[in-house]
Order: structure tokens, then C-alpha cells, then sequence
């Protein structure tokens, strides 16, 4: 998305139903979220390179929270 030269990614889906979304400006692109084909979301936070899963809503209305650092996430609550 955007002008020609300042093209930046919004989305990108895979063969797999994966679809993930990106917000930021051209060359800091972060992802926010990722939806699954089974119908999960992952919603993310943080910058570019160091997104940290915060939360996944299931397609059943279930929810789980992380919290911690890129790659080291944690559960610490589920709905």
C-alpha cells in the first residue's frame, strides 16, 4: 500500500489461510495481528522485530493472555 517508492506491507497471506496484518510507516512495519484459518486471532504489540504476542481470541469466544518478551511469552490469564 502507498504511493510508488513508499510502498508499505499491510498484509501477507500464506498458502496455509494464515493472513497476517501489519501497521507503521514504510520500513517500520510491525505486525498486530495474526488470523488463522481455524479462526484464531493473535493480536500483537511492540515494535518492529520485537512484537510480543499479547493476547489470542479463539474462534469459540475463548481468550488467553501473555505477557513477557518477544519469544518468551507467557500465559497469565485465560477467559
Amino acid at each position: 500500500e502507498g504511493e510508488r517508492g513508499a510502498e508499505r506491507l499491510v498484509r501477507l497471506k500464506f498458502a496455509s489461510g494464515q493472513v497476517q496484518h501489519f501497521e507503521g510507516d514504510t520500513g517500520a512495519e510491525r505486525k498486530v495481528r495474526t488470523a488463522f484459518a481455524d479462526g484464531a486471532v493473535a493480536h500483537f504489540e511492540g515494535e518492529r522485530g520485537a512484537e510480543r504476542m499479547v493476547r489470542t481470541v479463539f474462534a469459540n469466544g475463548n481468550v488467553k493472555y501473555y505477557k513477557g518478551e518477544q519469544g518468551a511469552e507467557r500465559l497469565v490469564r485465560m477467559e
